[in-house]
């Protein structure tokens, strides 16, 4: 079954353009590595909660963004793989690709699918 990375991050919304430019830069080397699909996604309709939200989860300035993002890999051995592979890839330092980010506030984690419905 398939295993699934999950991000949530704050991007100044200034910087939605050199976010995607970060994204189109790093995303391939993640299919590369054995990744099914990458998908990254622009808050836009992102309630604040009575509780918690995606906002606060982040640190969520007045002018930033959040963004939700995923990584699909086929397996966990795949995904461990690619990784580790990632971590070491030269063009992934934040001297080759800058965070537009603050990478401090990013909340992530590896998600194993119990369920899975697809049409």
């Amino acid at each position: 079954m398939s295993y699934i990375d999950g991000f949530v991050i704050a991007v100044p919304t200034a910087n939605k353009e050199k976010f995607i430019a970060h994204a189109r830069k790093g995303d391939p080397a993640f299919i590369g590595y054995g990744a099914l699909r990458v998908l990254e996604c622009w808050g836009d309709d992102v309630p604040s909660g009575k509780l918690t939200d995606f906002r606060r989860a982040v640190q969520a300035k007045d002018d930033e963004t959040v963004v939700f993002s995923w990584i699909e890999w086929p397996d966990k051995a795949t995904r461990d793989a690619g990784m580790e592979k990632m971590m070491k890839d030269p063009s992934m330092s934040p001297e080759q690709n800058p965070m537009p980010f603050d990478g401090a506030r990013m909340i992530y984690g590896g998600f194993a699918p119990v369920v899975v419905l697809d049409k």
